[in-house]
Parts: structure tokens; sequence; C-alpha cells
């Protein structure tokens, strides 16, 4: 490996990480390549060779600024401080500017680690990049529980869908009676209890009402009656049997997702009160879980110099294209963060029925001939104008001010 010795007053090092592995370069500001391309495995000594061979070819006088491509979760252990010289300059990129620069240099459809490692250089050079490991363990342990409540809610949910069949296998015509069988606490219970219908059938409905009570649930006359009539009317099948013994051991499983997402939501309430999107819970209809989805979703807030640019990342800014007097666009890019996007749906969702000024606002768009779809970007637009300036001011919200 030829080395050179840097002349400028500045240099820069890219990296591009891998799952195992990481590629790395040294330019000065002159664009001279120093170092590079070098690949080396993603480990300490892996790091620790990599800052030896930069310190042969750069004088301590120099000021360094090593810019990492983010890369999901495996490019967090370069991101830490302590993994660096003193005095060096540590800045992570989006990976989507590094695509972007690739384009701009006429290589979109060509990457490769060498590709990838030059527009990194350009973007350092140009000054991109915010500061890595700024983020507070309050952060940290935001995004991770807010994250972990996320997967469960989805896991849950399709193990709901999964669960619908086997009731229509095991109970047919269950959901006629009772619609929201498992989003109910007697659709739970008919479900974990009376899966068989032979047996809601022969207990009747008084008799239901007080096996309900007995745990703890209060059953209105007209809902067992239903109940009951549907399972005297239920047609018997032959994989009822099976799809009992498989509807069983689905309930255990959803009864152990449940407790896991009330575990992460007790813990986002203990986390969520030490780290600045506390704030948000001043407006009705964002409570502990919407604001932590939002908080997770932006993580540091000096990141972002205003809104525009929190909205423009959620992929919620329209796509325009005009040429030559010709305009095409109004559709969302959706190209960004889908949890940004997400938490700034929902926070839209919670102003839309709660807030006065928002609910007046929605009904404007409506009679205006707005679609659902559109009213919700609308609104997400306004809750991240909301939400931004309540973290950046560190203030309760005032309806007034935002009427």
């Amino acid at each position: 490996m030829t080395a050179v010795v840097a002349t400028g007053s500045t240099i820069v090092v890219a990296v591009d990480v891998g799952k195992t592995s990481f590629a790395w370069s040294v330019t000065d500001g002159a664009r001279q390549r120093l170092l590079g391309p070098v690949d080396a495995p993603m480990t300490r000594p892996g790091l620790q060779d990599m800052v030896r061979g930069i310190g042969q070819v750069v004088p301590s006088e120099v000021r360094v600024r090593v810019g990492i491509e983010a890369a999901g979760h495996y490019h967090r252990p370069l991101l830490a401080t302590s993994a660096w010289p003193s005095g060096w300059e540590v800045v992570e990129l989006n990976p989507a500017h590094v695509t972007e620069q690739r384009r701009v240099s006429g290589r979109r459809r060509v990457k490769t680690d060498a590709i990838d490692l030059e527009a990194i250089t350009e973007l350092l050079l140009a000054g991109r990049g915010h500061a890595a490991g700024r983020g507070e363990l309050v952060a940290v342990e935001l995004a991770a529980w807010a994250s972990h409540r996320s997967r469960r809610v989805l896991a849950r949910t399709a193990l709901k869908n999964q669960l619908l069949g086997q009731l229509d296998r095991a109970f047919p015509g269950l959901t006629l009676a009772l619609p929201d069988v498992l989003g109910t606490k007697v659709g739970r219970l008919v479900a974990a209890e009376f899966a068989d219908p032979t047996r809601l059938s022969a207990l009747g409905t008084s008799r239901f009402i007080r096996f309900a009570a007995a745990r703890g649930l209060q059953v209105r006359r007209p809902v067992a009656e239903r109940l009951v009539t549907a399972a005297r009317d239920a047609l018997p099948t032959t994989e009822a049997p099976v799809a009992r013994q498989v509807l069983a051991a689905d309930l255990a499983l959803l009864a152990d997702l449940d407790r896991q997402v009330d575990e992460a939501e007790q813990q986002l309430a203990v986390v969520l009160p030490s780290s600045p999107f506390n704030v948000l819970t001043s407006v009705r209809g964002w409570g502990t879980v919407r604001s932590a989805a939002y908080g997770a979703a932006v993580g540091d807030p000096a990141r972002w110099p205003g809104p525009a640019q929190l909205y423009r990342a959620a992929g919620l800014s329209p796509v325009q294209y005009e040429s030559a007097g010709k305009r095409r666009d109004g559709a969302i890019s959706r190209e960004g963060s889908v949890e940004l996007r997400r938490a700034l749906i929902e926070l839209g969702i919670g102003l839309w029925h709660n807030d006065p000024a928002a609910q007046r606002y929605a009904a404007g768009l409506r009679a205006r001939g707005k679609h659902g779809g559109v009213i919700s970007c609308a609104l997400a637009h306004r809750a991240n104008r909301i939400a931004y300036a309540l973290v950046r001011d560190q203030t309760s919200y005032d309806p007034t001010r935002w009427s």
C-alpha cells in the first residue's frame, strides 16, 4: 500500500460499512487520494490498524474528518467517539445522500465500495454529515423500546388475522354475532373458553353471564343472547378439532405478545419524561406511545434545522416534476424514514380526533372535496410543525396559538 503524506490542513476519511467488514480511504482537501481503498474486518484490531495507517500519512496538526455512511445497525460500533483518536471529528452520513452523490457523479446504476467511498469523500469535503455519538442514553432507550413495541404490535396484528381464520373453522358464525372478537374482552373469553360452540350452547345465556361475571367480566344480556344463538346455529366442520388445538396455542402466544406490548409501554412511560419529547404529551391525543414513537423517529432534535426538513425526511412531501412549462405532481414521494412517516401520521390522527382547531381544519378540507388520505397528510404536516415547535421551545401546547 503506497502512502502519500498529506499536505493540506484537512483530510477526510471515508468509511463504507458492511455486515462484517468496512472499506475506507483517505483523501486530502485537494482531492488527492492518500490511502485506499482498503478493506478491514469489523473488529477492534481492524479499526486500530486503520488508525495506525492513517497516522503514518497524517501529521498531528492536520484536521481529520471521518465520515461513516449509515448502514442499519452495522455501522454503530464505529460511531463511538472512544474508538477514534482524540480530536478527530466523526460524522454520520445519510445513505440517501450518498446515493444521490453517486447519481451526480454519473454512477447511479453502479455501486461498488470504491465508488461509494468517492461519493462519501465528496460529501465530507462539502461539509455534509452530522456529528456522531451525540445521542444521550435516554434517546437510545427511547428508540429501543419504541422499536420493540412497534415490532410486537405488528406481530400481534398478524397473529390476530391468523386467529380469526382458526376461529372461523372452530366456531363458524361467531364473527356475525361479535364482529370484533379479539378486540373485546368478551370475545377473548369466548375464543379461549368456548371455541367449541356446543359448550356455549349447552351453557345457555344466564349461565354464560354468570360464568363471565365470575371472571370479572360484565356481559350484557343482548350480547350473551347473540353469542348463544350463534353457538346453537353453528354448522359443524371436520377441521374444527384441530383448529381448536391450533387456536389454543395461538391464544397463548397472543397473551405473551400483549404482555410484551404492555411492558414496552411501561418502559416508555418511564423513559419519556427524561427526554425532550415529553412536552408533546401536553397535546390532547398525544399520549406516551405517540410521543415516544415521534421521539424515536426524530432522534437528536438538534439534527433538524426546521420542520420542513423533518417533513421531507418522512417522505410526505409531494413529488413535483416540471419541464418546459408542464408540471406533474400530487403524489407523496414516500422516500424517507418509514418510522418518521408513521409517527407524523399518528400525531395527525391524534389531532384530528381530539383538537378542536384541527377538527375544524379537517372539516374545511373535507368540504373542499379532499379525501381521507389527503386530510391525513395535511394533518400530519400540521402536527409536524406543532411537534417541532414544542420540542424546540420546550413549552406546553397552547391551543390558541395554533387555532
